[in-house]
């Protein structure tokens, strides 16, 4: 699914136009965005967490050449699916 698609569903089911559900999704993206990157958590009730790890250097391996190289920090995205969302996946799975 893709943003376009997002706005598509909005459209159909709310009713709004599409310029309107393309400034809603933006919006929510943007506010999304805006916390993640103060490094804040996302809850969604029913849906799940995101939240920003710090990772530490480590030291890697070039597969190719079997190099060691160093892996520098950074900041990594990491979701959680709430229990409502496990289950829903797995009942989809089931009636598949």
């Amino acid at each position: 699914m893709t943003k376009a698609d997002i706005i598509e569903q909005i459209y159909e089911k709310i009713g709004f136009s599409k310029k309107e559900s393309s400034e809603i999704v933006e919006l929510v993206f943007d506010t999304m965005k805006e916390t993640l990157e103060k490094g804040e958590k996302i809850k969604i009730s029913g849906f799940g967490n995101f939240v920003v790890r710090a990772k530490r250097p480590r030291i890697g391996r070039n597969p190719q050449t079997g190099e060691e190289i160093e892996i520098s920090a950074r900041r990594v995205l990491t979701f959680r699916p709430s229990q409502v969302l496990k289950q829903a996946l797995n009942k989809a799975e089931v009636t598949a």
